[in-house]
C-alpha cells in the first residue's frame, strides 16, 4: 500500500509539512504503538464493484441502469467514457478542461468545433448565429421578448400547448403585449391545433411555440407560419433539440436547454437570425441581450466550459451516427415500440395524447388500475434497473423519456417488464 501511495498523482497531499526533525527512535516507537492488525490494511471495494453477471441490472446500458429521466437525462456512454479519459489531462495540456482558461487556445478550439459540428448537424445557415448561454430555457422566456419587441406594447402570439409554453407566455407578458393564440388547457394539453385554428394577431412581432412539451408529451410534427409577413417564428426546442432534422431558416429564434438530448445541465443553446440581434429594449440586462453574446462569441463572461465541451462530444457522436435523419429513424423506432405496447394492452396502460402528435421523446402514460399500481410498477421497475419513470409532479402517472441516448435495449426491456407486470397484476 505504501509503495502504491507513493506513486499516486496526489501523493504530495499526504506529505508531512516541513518542521523540526524528530529522532528516529521516537518515530519508530510511535509507529509501533499505532500499528494496525495486518488484516486491517486489506481494503474491500465491493461497495463500488460493477454488477455481476447474475445481477438483474447487469448490462443495462453497461452501467447498471436505464435512466428514463426527463432531464438531466441519459448521455451516450461513449461520450462519458471519452470525457472520463480526458478529464485529468485534456489533450496533453496538463489541465482538465474544467480548470483551464475559457480564453485559452484549448477551450477556444473546443467551443469553435462544438459550434461547427452543431451547424453541420442542423444545417444552420450563415444568416443565423449560434450562442452558448446560461440560465436555462426559462431565462429565454424573458430574453426573447426583450430582444424582439421594441417595448411592452408590442404584440406577441403564443401557442400554449403545455406547461412550458404557458410559463413562456406568462413571462413574456412582463415585456410585451403577449396574448394566447391557442391553448390546449381545456383538453389537458393532449393535442395540438390545426394551424388554421391559431388565432394570430396580424401585428404580432413573433409567434412562439414549444416544439415538444416535456411534461405532457405533445410534439409538433410541422410548424406554423406567422400571419404577420414580417413576423418571427420562435421555438423552445429544449426536449427535442437535435432529435431530428429541422429547417432552421424558418425560425428567427430557436432555443434549448442542453440537458435533455445534447449535454449536461448548465448550458443553453440559442440559434438567432443575425438581423434580429442588436435591437434589444433599453431595460434588457446585459446578459439577456443577444448582441452581448454574439459580439463576444459566447465568451462575454466565463461560460459553462465543461457543459459546452460535453455538448461538443455529443455533436460528434450524432454526426458519427449519420446525422439527424438517421437519429430520427432510431427515435421513431424506439417510440413506436413503446406506444404499440401501451395501445395493445387493452386499456391497462393509457397514453392520453392524440396519436398524431405523440412525442418521440417523452411518453406519458397511466395505469387504469390507479395510482397505487403506478407506484408499484415504478418501484419494481427500479429494482430491475429502470429508473426515473415517475410522471411529473403536476400531472402524476408515469413518463418514459427516451431521448437520443436511450438505447433500444432500454425501451425493449421496459416493454417486456410492462407486459410482465400486467400479467402479474391483471
Amino acid at each position: 500500500m505504501a509503495a502504491a501511495a507513493a506513486t499516486t498523482p496526489h501523493s504530495h497531499l499526504l506529505q508531512r509539512p516541513a518542521g523540526p526533525a524528530v529522532p528516529r527512535a521516537a518515530t519508530a516507537a510511535a509507529a509501533s504503538s499505532l500499528r494496525l492488525p495486518a488484516r486491517a490494511a486489506k481494503i474491500s471495494c465491493a461497495a463500488v464493484a460493477a454488477p455481476s453477471a447474475s445481477s438483474p441490472v447487469a448490462g443495462a446500458g453497461d452501467r447498471g441502469v436505464y435512466n428514463f429521466a426527463a432531464g438531466p437525462a441519459t448521455l451516450p456512454l461513449n461520450v462519458l467514457k471519452r470525457a472520463q479519459a480526458e478529464l485529468v489531462d485534456y489533450h496533453g495540456s496538463g489541465m482538465s478542461i474544467m480548470e483551464m482558461s475559457h480564453r485559452g487556445k484549448e477551450f477556444d478550439a473546443a467551443i469553435k468545433k462544438a459550434e461547427a459540428d452543431l451547424r453541420a448537424l442542423l444545417a444552420v445557415p450563415d444568416t443565423h448565429a449560434v450562442l452558448f448561454l446560461q440560465g436555462g430555457a426559462t431565462t429565454q422566456f424573458a430574453a426573447v421578448p426583450l430582444n424582439l419587441c421594441a417595448g411592452p406594447t408590442d404584440p406577441a402570439d403564443f401557442v400554449v400547448s403545455g406547461s412550458w409554453s404557458d410559463k413562456a407566455f406568462k413571462e413574456a407578458k412582463k415585456y410585451s403585449a403577449a396574448s394566447v393564440a391557442w391553448s390546449g388547457k381545456d383538453g389537458k394539453y393532449t393535442a395540438l391545433p390545426p394551424f388554421g385554428e391559431i388565432k394570430q394577431n396580424p401585428e404580432a412581432r413573433f409567434l412562439h411555440i414549444c416544439s415538444n412539451e416535456t411534461i405532457h408529451g405533445v410534439e409538433f410534427k410541422d410548424y406554423p407560419e406567422p400571419q404577420n409577413k414580417t413576423g418571427i417564428l420562435v421555438a423552445d426546442m429544449s426536449s427535442n433539440f437535435c432529435s431530428k432534422p429541422v429547417d432552421v431558416s424558418r425560425f428567427g429564434v430557436i432555443y434549448a436547454g442542453a440537458q435533455k438530448n445534447v449535454g449536461p445541465s448548465g448550458v443553453t443553446i440559442a440559434i438567432v437570425r443575425k438581423d434580429l440581434i442588436g435591437n434589444a429594449q433599453p431595460i434588457t440586462p446585459v446578459m439577456l441581450d443577444f448582441k452581448t453574446h454574439a459580439d463576444n462569441a459566447s465568451l462575454y463572461n466565463t461560460p459553462p466550459c465543461f457543459a459546452i465541451y460535453i455538448c461538443g462530444l455529443v455533436f460528434e457522436d450524432l454526426l458519427a451516427q449519420g446525422g439527424l435523419a438517421e437519429v430520427e429513424k432510431k427515435n421513431a423506432h424506439k417510440a413506436g415500440i413503446l406506444y404499440d405496447a401501451i395501445d395493445a394492452s387493452g386499456g391497462y396502460y393509457i397514453c392520453p395524447v392524440e396519436k398524431s402528435v405523440r412525442s418521440l421523446m417523452n411518453v406519458p402514460f397511466t395505469l387504469a388500475k390507479g395510482p397505487d399500481f403506478e407506484k408499484q410498477l415504478i418501484a419494481e421497475a427500479a429494482k430491475e434497473g429502470m429508473v426515473q419513470l415517475k410522471g411529473h409532479r403536476s400531472v402524476g402517472g408515469l413518463r418514459a423519456s427516451i431521448y437520443n441516448a436511450m438505447p433500444l435495449a432500454g425501451v425493449e426491456k421496459l416493454v417486456t417488464f410492462m407486459k410482465d407486470f400486467q400479467a402479474r397484476n391483471p
